[in-house]
């Protein structure tokens, strides 16, 4: 205890510290504006920050303050954390960590950790090496691994406290998503889903490493770990036993369903929330015989235990790729009149849902973007009404299925303004075609089973590929919206001086103002930018800017693997479009992390 309470010191945190209540910490340094503990600011996945000293009238004099190569040229999604004095900086594979001294100016090198690591996991990383950030608690940096590791450092000194092993590079899974620490676990998912791997998360002891549970996608009750009280109030949402009824045969044991997006958290329930990937494999004849749950699914889990006290499929049986994964914000919102807890959630299937987070409700879900294989979701059963003739075909090149498999965002997380009770959200305007082709498992190697052509929205005739948008999720309406010639994957930070930050794929990073959308500020950085910009106080008690640039992704793999145009189908169909839109020739590779001030 002693020793801890000497760490806090040194990071410059106040108040009392306990072993037993990491997330009491965390649920403490959350609300401290100056700070950045987690890779989305809080819990609740808000992005938003009460710092107002950058704001709407002095923007225009925002300069660069200092710059800092990661040392990694592939793709750079998440931010970095400022715990106390200290910010810690993640790259991409082979997964860098530096924890830097923000009371040097600008900053001095604490130290810096470089796991090792099999490099097989380079060849079976399906949408580029990414690493979308670290966790925080307890004086101790949580990190995972391309290859399948999570492992604990000490804050301070970047000394290895544990390792644990927690994903198989033989059987194609990797990690990129970001763990999140509840009370005294660190929670871990896996990525993998065009492998046939078998989604899960899973809770390790902070102190110590050891596994405490081990939760399944799908399979048989016992290993998805559902409870006795589990959908009680929504049975129509699915039960017992569906884990494994609702596929063919024993497909659930390659069914995908994986867990490499966001992660949130409800202390006064006591729930944890993620999200589920696309079932295996893209090809849905050979999945047919049921809903496929749950992937596609939304889950509401007990941290303590990792029971399932609700989940929700958006998408039953999947024929598209639209994975489940985007990040769950949670705001409290007046429904009827009355405060609301709730869950909101940017899917990839193009809609926008609305849940009472306590059990589950669909309370709204409209299209966020244009799409057009779901009349909409039903008020009746809460499922989709199809378009059968965009349902997905063995052997059928189905045209013009909007969005397509990227989504209408991928992981780029949204964020949310208490001021304006509206969203942020960068999306995605893509289109494509998909044709199912037989798929046979083989451990390790590919496991697609479809054929996709991707271009541009509303079936190829939109010359934007992405949009940065105002949302209203309750009215099911966007406010503005700021068109994008690429994708936008970054996820933005929103603060009370009234700004929305966000970058683009070719390399503008840009601050808006959140009622209006106008364009207030904007810089060109060197590689394009995927990933999610902090705010923070230094120890000079200026307000600073922070973001990586590094571009890659799903998106950018052309430009992050230098591939050639031959084969637009080349990248699960990311190679075609990316050329299509011109990024190969609008910014080029990096790892860099730019900090911003008031001149």
């Amino acid at each position: 205890m002693a020793r801890n309470a000497t760490l806090l010191a040194a990071f410059g945190l106040i108040g009392s510290f306990s072993l037993a209540k990491a997330n009491d910490e965390l649920i403490k340094l959350e609300k401290e504006p100056g700070q950045w503990v987690m890779q989305n600011k809080n819990y609740a996945n808000t992005r938003y920050s009460e710092l107002n000293q950058i704001n709407t009238k002095n923007v225009s004099h925002l300069r660069l303050a200092w710059s800092f190569s990661t040392g990694a040229l592939r793709g750079h999604e998440g931010g970095p954390l400022v715990v106390g004095t200290t910010m810690y900086v993640h790259s991409a594979y082979p997964n860098h960590v530096y924890a830097l001294d923000l009371t040097q100016k600008p900053y001095a090198i604490k130290w810096q950790y470089t796991p090792v690591q099999n490099s097989q996991a380079v060849a079976v990383a399906c949408c580029d090496v990414v690493n979308r950030g670290l966790a925080y608690a307890n004086g101790k940096i949580f990190m995972v691994t391309l290859d399948g590791q999570v492992i604990a450092l000490d804050a301070n000194t970047g000394k290895e406290l544990w390792k644990a092993k927690h994903a198989d590079v033989t059987k194609g899974e990797t990690i990129t998503g970001a763990p999140l620490v509840v009370k005294d676990k660190v929670l871990v998912g896996v990525s993998g889903g065009e492998f046939g791997v078998r989604g899960r998360v899973g809770a390790y002891d902070i102190n110590t490493g050891n596994r405490v549970w081990l939760a399944y996608s799908q399979g048989p009750d016992e290993e998805v770990l559902i409870d006795s009280d589990f959908n009680k109030e929504f049975p129509q949402h699915g039960g017992p036993g569906d884990g494994t009824k609702t596929w063919p045969g024993e497909q659930w044991k390659l069914g995908g369903g994986t867990t490499w997006g966001w992660y949130s958290y409800d202390p006064a329930l006591d729930l944890f929330y993620y999200g589920t990937g696309n079932p295996g494999t893209w090809n849905a004849e050979q999945r047919k015989g049921g809903d496929n749950k749950w992937s596609c699914t939304i889950f509401a889990r007990r941290p303590d235990t990792g029971k399932a006290r609700w989940a929700y499929q958006m998408t039953p049986w999947d024929a598209w790729d639209y994975d489940g994964i985007n990040e769950m914000i949670l705001p409290d919102l007046t429904v009827k009149g009355k405060k609301t807890p709730c869950l909101v959630h940017f899917d990839r299937n193009g809609f926008a849902y609305v849940l009472d987070r306590r059990t589950g409700q669909l309370i709204e879900a409209q299209p966020f973007v244009y799409e057009n294989w779901a009349k909409e979701i039903s008020k009746e059963n809460d499922r989709p009404v199809e378009i059968p003739e965009k349902r997905t075909k063995q052997g059928v090149d189905t045209k013009g299925i909007c969005p397509n498999s990227m989504g209408g965002k991928d992981q780029q997380p949204a964020a949310f303004s208490p001021q304006t009770g509206l969203f942020y959200v960068p999306t995605n305007n893509m289109c494509m075609n998909y044709e199912g082709v037989e798929a046979t498992y083989t451990a390790g190697a590919p496991y697609v089973g479809a054929n996709v052509l991707m271009y541009s929205g509303h079936e190829g005739k939109d010359d934007y590929y992405g949009a940065f948008i105002c949302y209203d999720a309750l009215k099911g309406k966007r406010v503005w919206e700021i068109h994008e010639h690429f994708p936008v994957w970054s996820g933005p930070v929103v603060t009370a001086g009234g700004l929305a930050f966000y970058g683009t794929m070719d390399g503008w990073f840009k601050a808006v103002d959140i009622k209006t959308g106008k364009v207030l500020w904007q810089q060109k950085l060197g590689s394009g930018i995927i990933g999610n910009p902090i705010t923070f106080l230094g120890p000079d008690k200026k307000q600073y800017v922070a973001v990586y640039s590094g571009v890659g992704g799903w998106f950018g793999i052309a430009v992050a693997q230098n591939l050639p145009p031959d084969d637009p189908y080349a990248g699960l169909g990311a190679v075609g479009v990316a050329y299509q839109a011109g990024l190969p020739k609008a910014t080029t590779i990096g790892g860099e992390l730019y900090v911003f001030s008031l001149e």
